[in-house]
């Protein structure tokens, strides 16, 4: 795991002074690992229905260490095998090991775009997509991906490609694996007689 800095969030009236309220994510930030979880999650675990996805994540009672392959429950095995193609299966993990200084458990930091500056990436989850900020590039937003775009879809981390006037950077699409058939070994030839 590597500390990329994120968060989850659901959309919100920019009247209200933030155009989004979402929980901090920890640990694997970046596109090439939320954006699979996240839509899978939506396609297999919660079967669309969206707002269920925002609940759990999003009104989770507490901040995210990392999220894993449980939110990919009830996917077929070929697309658990190529988003976790060495079988590690680590799943979603709560942040609730932070004390603060006078010994209590830490509070859930909500997530607006008052406070988002320090972190790494951040997305929203709209009705039509999610939104992807490259929050290190710039944070007036970013492209949205479609909620029917492949989990295996394999997306690009480089901040500048997620400007909010470009489309989502995608490489091209995981071949798929296939599985070696075992080769027969040949026969060994027999060994000549020697007359004696």
């Amino acid at each position: 795991m590597s500390t990329t800095r994120s968060f989850i969030a659901r959309p919100t009236d920019p009247s209200t002074g933030s155009r989004y309220t979402g929980r901090y994510c920890h640990f694997d930030g970046y596109p090439e690992n939320q954006l699979p979880l996240l839509l899978g999650a939506l396609q297999y675990r919660f079967a669309g229905d969206l707002e269920a996805l925002r609940r759990h994540l999003v009104d989770a009672p507490h901040d995210w260490s990392g999220l894993g392959m449980d939110l990919l429950e009830g996917a077929p095995q070929h697309v658990l095998n190529q988003i976790d193609p060495h079988a590690e299966r680590f799943p979603s993990s709560p942040l609730d090991d932070v004390i603060t200084s006078s010994g209590a458990p830490a509070e859930p930091m909500t997530i607006t775009e008052a406070n988002s500056s320090c972190l790494e990436w951040g997305y929203v989850l709209h009705d039509h997509g999610i939104e992807v900020i490259a929050l290190t590039w710039h944070d007036r937003g970013g492209p949205i991906v479609s909620w029917d775009t492949s989990p295996l879809t394999r997306f690009q981390g480089t901040p500048s490609l997620w400007g909010y006037d470009r489309s989502a950077p995608v490489r091209p699409a995981r071949p798929a694996l296939k599985v070696a058939t075992p080769v027969s070994p040949l026969p060994v030839p027999a060994k000549p007689r020697v007359p004696r």
